[in-house]
């Protein structure tokens, strides 16, 4: 299995994106790991369908799609480590986890979506949200793996 990351944006802050690649790192001992950082759309009328666009352009038939929305479902530590299990189970290749942009995503990313993932209730900064993805992505590989990490 291979997790695809793709959001729009770069992480620009440095504490920010230490984090993200220690994490990565991290994950990347369980499962391939690819990043892709979608450019920021353009004029604002338009930028949730530019964003939108060049999400889908990086997924392709096979693919499996992840999107983090606020709507999406909030899920334990435990319970995303069973869901990774199920995709392994099931044979998933890849699984792309897709961070929108400031404006969200348009409904052809959303009927795309396979599963959608809400991080919190609270509302997150994207890097902020980068981060936390990827640090439980890890926390759940070391639960199937029975790693003491995740206490």
């Amino acid at each position: 299995m291979r997790f695809h990351f793709i959001w729009v944006g770069k992480t620009k802050d440095k504490n920010w994106r230490a984090l993200q690649e220690d994490y990565l790192q991290r994950l990347s001992h369980f499962v391939k790991c690819e990043v892709t950082e979608i450019k920021d759309g353009g004029a604002a009328q338009e930028v949730k369908e530019i964003e939108s666009k060049r999400i889908l352009e990086k997924v392709n038939q096979s693919t499996s799609v992840c999107l983090l929305d606020v709507k999406g479902r909030s899920l334990s530590s435990h319970d995303l480590a069973e869901t990774i299990e199920n995709w392994q189970n099931r044979g998933l290749k890849v699984v792309a986890f897709v961070i929108g942009g400031a404006e969200g995503v348009t409904p052809e990313v959303v009927e795309k979506t396979d599963f959608s993932l809400s991080l919190s209730g609270f509302t997150l900064t994207h890097e902020m949200a980068r981060v936390v993805l990827i640090e439980q992505l890890y926390r759940a590989f070391t639960i199937i793996k029975g790693f003491p990490y995740q206490k």
